[in-house]
């Protein structure tokens, strides 16, 4: 919803509009009061006036979705309470964007890991390694080293300036968007993979039928002066910017700034870092009992009905994070809404998991497309109460989707009090 926005983990402006620079001060406090601290404070006219500015009226709600403490339903709930709302309103107009992502994840699976078509030039065209000196916020484009130096710092960067971002690294340097996507997403405390690897591929046109460019105008129009890029390679028609992203040359001469200092990257990791009361399964803690497992998309209020004996186990898997690290920011963020919870904390591999809860009475869990590859191997996996209906077979383009889904539903109540179908 915001960080990026409302409910996807970023996407398209137009160029009317922008967003957040800053992370809100509830956004590091990982617990369901400050969700819901932050949904009761959503201004949708605000936020449909100025979502797109990097100081606008964003909602800070992005780690929160991301990582299951409040859905997509919750949100839009708590904000009818206080806000009558039609269903083509901006605020859940973005929150759609998050829930289509997500559908063609479901749908297309792996392949979304890999260019969907062909952008303004072939995958071949596109350098793998992400520059040294983007890496180390020092191009001398202020935009560009503004946006890494923001995402070290917070763990959040606002949805304007991640496309801005992706745009410079894909069109201007000539970098695969997946090299792109896969370096944002290990920095990001609100990551989400449909959302963020599906949103680079928007930007670089492998997703899209064009691809998205950005130039020194329009960071002056949404992002504080430090941010302004004049006399940069940005500073240009978005004529001269399109021809640039068709031509396989990148653009070397960046700025005529003097470039900062490096930026030290934060180190990613793939195991927990020190400190974290987590520890090996241990069999004896679930045999013969009921299991709710938790994990890190699933960090909601636990479900009513679960039977007293019931053991909570939060679930770090090693399987996953050993393809996707993470920043240590997240890391400590989420195992401290884990033991909130009351979880007992296991770092484990599949094998080992599956070994280790054979002896229960009943496992259950919250689905998740992140962990699908291995939940439904151990666990009764409930699905998320749904805010859009389903929708098949795939979309190929969010407007499709949003038709469909949308469709004899005028007000937001009608949304969120309709039969599945």
């Amino acid at each position: 919803m915001d960080d990026d926005t409302i409910g996807k983990s970023w996407h398209r402006p137009s160029r009317a509009h922008g967003h957040e620079l800053r992370a809100p001060e509830s956004a590091t406090e990982p617990s369901l009061a400050a969700a819901r601290a932050r949904i009761a404070v959503v201004d949708p006219a605000a936020y449909a006036r100025s979502r797109n500015a990097l100081d606008g009226a964003v909602t800070g709600l992005s780690p929160y979705l991301t990582h299951g403490l409040v859905s997509l339903a919750e949100v839009l709930a708590g904000v009818q309470q206080r806000h009558a709302l039609e269903v083509q309103h901006k605020l859940v107009f973005e929150l759609g964007w998050r829930a289509y992502f997500r559908h063609v994840w479901q749908h297309r699976g792996e392949a979304i890991f890999a260019s969907l078509h062909e952008g303004p030039l072939p995958d071949a065209a596109y350098a793998r390694e992400l520059p040294a000196d983007v890496r180390e916020a020092r191009t001398g484009v202020p935009v560009i080293d503004q946006a890494v130096r923001t995402l070290y710092e917070t763990g959040l960067l606002h949805n304007h300036a991640r496309m801005w971002l992706a745009s410079y690294l894909v069109h201007v340097r000539k970098i695969h968007w997946r090299s792109g996507a896969d370096w944002l997403y290990g920095h990001l405390l609100d990551g989400d993979l449909a959302s963020n690897h599906l949103s680079w591929q928007w930007v670089a046109g492998t997703g899209s039928r064009k691809p998205y460019l950005f130039n020194a105008e329009n960071v002056a129009r949404y992002a504080p002066a430090s941010w302004h890029s004049p006399g940069t390679v940005i500073d240009a028609s978005y004529e001269a910017l399109d021809q640039l992203a068709r031509q396989p040359q990148p653009a070397l001469l960046e700025g005529t700034t003097e470039r900062p200092a490096p930026r030290e990257a934060p180190t990613l990791l793939s195991a927990p870092p020190p400190g974290l009361a987590i520890q090996s399964p241990d069999a004896s803690q679930v045999a013969g009992r009921e299991v709710w497992l938790v994990h890190p998309w699933s960090l909601g209020a636990l479900p009513a009905d679960l039977p007293p004996d019931t053991r909570v186990i939060g679930l770090w898997l090693q399987d996953f994070h050993q393809v996707w690290p993470w920043s240590e920011r997240r890391w400590r963020w989420v195992a401290a809404r884990m033991a909130e919870l009351g979880a007992v904390m296991w770092w484990t591999d599949a094998a080992a998991l599956g070994q280790a809860l054979s002896g229960a009475r009943r496992v259950r869990c919250r689905a998740e497309p992140h962990l699908q590859a291995w939940l439904p191997r151990w666990a009764e996996c409930l699905p998320d109460p749904a805010l859009f209906p389903e929708v098949t077979p795939c979309c190929a383009s969010f407007s499709a989707w949003w038709t469909r889904s949308t469709r004899g539903l005028s007000s937001t109540e009608d949304l969120l009090s309709r039969e599945p179908r």
